[in-house]
């Protein structure tokens, strides 16, 4: 069994939280949040602290205590204040405006690439070329982040494309800086 596991899970004063079978029900001043855990434990919530508890003592159920709990610490930080990840567009020409459920991105195709905004997230264009994508599910923040980095990866000779706030690019010198101007000499 897990030493931490064990251990139960203080909730914070802004959050409720309501347990009906294997799905715990999350309430915060962020938002509302649903997790289905696992059949292996059984999840208790009274007295200000939420306790998992394992069905059986096979490593598998000492692993998915764990998960229960991570999940469980996760998702009561994300109904209090939620989670957020910002994106960044390179390029000349480049931007992006939500019109609707849905985000347009100029990113350098003959085409605007649209994007559907996920039910539970909120996408703000800061700037024509800084995107902030927020909700109280990190799993979704993080999934929405990474498909909108994904339909224009950031390329390293010319550093377009669309990154992580912060993210490091190596960039590689082009052909002409690797062989030489002049070309290859024959001796």
């Amino acid at each position: 069994m897990s030493r931490l596991g064990k251990k139960p899970i203080p909730i914070p004063d802004k959050v409720k939280v309501e347990v009906k079978g294997n799905v715990v029900e999350f309430t915060g001043p962020a938002g509302k949040l649903s997790k289905r855990l696992h059949d292996r434990v059984n999840v208790t919530a009274d007295k200000g602290h939420v306790l998992i508890k394992t069905k059986g003592e096979t490593p598998e159920d000492s692993m998915m205590q764990g998960l229960a709990r991570g999940m469980i610490i996760i998702a009561m930080e994300g109904v209090v204040s939620g989670f957020k990840k910002d994106l960044e567009i390179h390029g000349l020409g480049y931007k992006a405006v939500v019109e609707g459920k849905s985000l347009v991105m100029q990113i350098g195709f003959s085409h605007p690439v649209k994007f559907d905004i996920p039910e539970g997230i909120k996408i703000v264009v800061e700037k024509a070329t800084l995107l902030s994508i927020s909700g109280v599910d990190k799993t979704l923040v993080g999934e929405t982040a990474a498909r909108i980095r994904q339909s224009k990866p950031p390329e390293p000779y010319q550093g377009t494309g669309i990154r992580y706030v912060g993210e490091h690019i190596i960039r590689k010198a082009g052909k002409a800086a690797a062989g030489g101007a002049t070309g290859a000499v024959k001796k």
